[in-house]
């Protein structure tokens, strides 16, 4: 696999917390390799537990599909060998990284995927947008959607068109060539007052100079 892959990840959920007692009840994630999708993960995850009326309607996912949906143990085994060693991304990925981190646990296994989080990146880079959630993102950027909200698999992939936007706005902005994942976790630490002196710092020497 290209070395500059990643993977993008998105969980459907009984509620907001592991903590809480909460579990995931499907998972998507795509591959992107050489800025384009090429492979895809995705299952429905039987919580266990029974979901609301709200979930249900939020999501689609209903207390009947999930009953005859794999354990969560069989699709997390599979899911850590579809992740390997790449670094992850989400939107709003202390969420994400939460639910990942609670159910890894429950097969003894600690993920060592560093996380990147596109709504930290997008609050960055497109301060102007009416606002960060995933679908205004979607379309103010004019991106391609299949318009299905909420289900992991969906809500990955717009996330994957999402940072692959992002990262050929960067290169055209800045005038770079590369912009490797550990710029993006930079981005999307450092103070928005200091993002444009930030990235002039990572532009070739003879652009800087032009500006």
């Amino acid at each position: 696999m290209n070395t500059c892959s990643t993977i993008v990840i998105d969980f459907e959920t009984t509620g907001l917390s592991p903590g809480y007692g909460d579990r995931t009840i499907e998972v998507g994630a795509v591959l992107i390799s050489d800025n384009r999708i090429v492979d895809r993960f995705q299952s429905l995850m039987n919580p266990e537990m029974r979901i609301s009326g709200f979930i249900e309607e939020y999501t689609g996912i209903t207390n009947r599909m999930l009953t005859s949906a794999p354990g969560i143990k069989d699709v997390m085994t599979k899911l850590k060998s579809f992740l390997a060693h790449h670094p992850l991304v989400a939107h709003n990925a202390s969420f994400d990284s939460r639910f990942l981190d609670a159910e890894f646990r429950r097969i003894n296994h600690k993920r060592s995927n560093q996380f990147g989080c596109s709504l930290l990146v997008s609050r960055r880079l497109y301060p102007e947008a009416p606002d960060h959630k995933l679908g205004t993102l979607v379309k103010y950027k004019n991106l391609e959607t299949d318009g299905i909200h909420h289900r992991a698999l969906a809500d990955a992939e717009m996330t994957a068109h999402l940072w692959i936007r992002m990262i050929a706005d960067i290169k055209e902005r800045y005038g770079l060539q590369d912009v490797h994942f550990g710029l993006m976790q930079q981005l999307m630490k450092t103070p928005k007052k200091k993002v444009a002196e930030f990235m002039l710092k990572q532009s070739p020497p003879q652009l800087v100079q032009t500006r």
